[in-house]
């Protein structure tokens, strides 16, 4: 097995294996050797579980997704979610044009309008990424690190699993959907920024690196690990 290949959920180090596989089906999970704590307890948990603290937007679950699994929805996820997206604007600009002539019944099955926001929200969310992955690129670029730009993407895309609560805020329609509405766009971008933060972890530990050598201070071999540690 490649080494590196899976990440500890709780501290981000690299892990050759998940769990160990002895004689007569007897499994162990694998001890980080860094945390001292299981590399990944959501292999034993059941994916509600997991779906939950992802909701929740623990790190510990985003890691277990995004390192540990083979998840290769994250293309369908995002079309789901720009439907649902699309769908929200549709209902809205429907709802401004209401219309009580019973002819415009069938004019909603030629509509049109609901194609275009699709477009508009799909264009929307493609300058997100772009934006955000510039940004990354040109941070990293002055820190001298590499991206990788495949697992970012792959991570915005799957935590904006949270556009798909747009569709029960716009059936159970009430006073309060205009909030509802923008504290589901606030939880989007909380899981994007929490989907994004162990993938960036070489650009803080390269800010810790110059602060240090900014102030002066050349700690020791122990104190280098605690503070990259401590970025993470």
């Amino acid at each position: 097995m490649a080494p590196g290949l899976f990440k500890c959920v709780e501290c981000n180090e690299d892990a050759n294996e998940l769990h160990r596989d002895y004689s007569n089906g007897i499994l162990k999970i694998t001890i980080c050797s860094s945390c001292k704590k299981p590399v990944d307890k959501y292999i034993e948990y059941d994916p509600v579980i997991v779906l939950i603290d992802a909701t929740l937007c623990k790190i510990q679950a985003f890691r277990h997704i995004l390192f540990n699994t083979e998840i290769n929805i994250h293309w369908k996820l995002c079309v789901f979610c720009l439907l649902c997206e699309a769908y929200l604007r549709w209902s809205l600009l429907q709802g401004s044009q209401a219309s009580n002539d019973p002819a415009d019944i069938i004019r909603y099955t030629k509509e049109w309008e609901f194609y275009c926001m699709f477009a508009l929200a799909a264009l929307e969310l493609a300058v997100f990424c772009i934006g955000v992955l510039f940004i990354l690129w040109t941070s990293q670029r002055c820190c001298g690190c590499s991206l990788e730009f495949t697992p970012l993407l792959k991570a915005l895309l799957l935590s904006s699993y949270g556009k798909v609560l747009l569709i029960p805020a716009v059936i159970w329609e009430h006073d309060f959907s205009p909030l509802c509405f923008s504290l589901i766009r606030l939880f989007v971008l909380t899981s994007n920024s929490q989907a994004i933060r162990d993938l960036e972890k070489c650009f803080i530990t390269s800010l810790a690196r110059q602060w240090m050598l900014c102030s002066e201070w050349v700690p020791s071999e122990r104190e280098s690990k605690q503070l990259i540690k401590a970025s993470q």
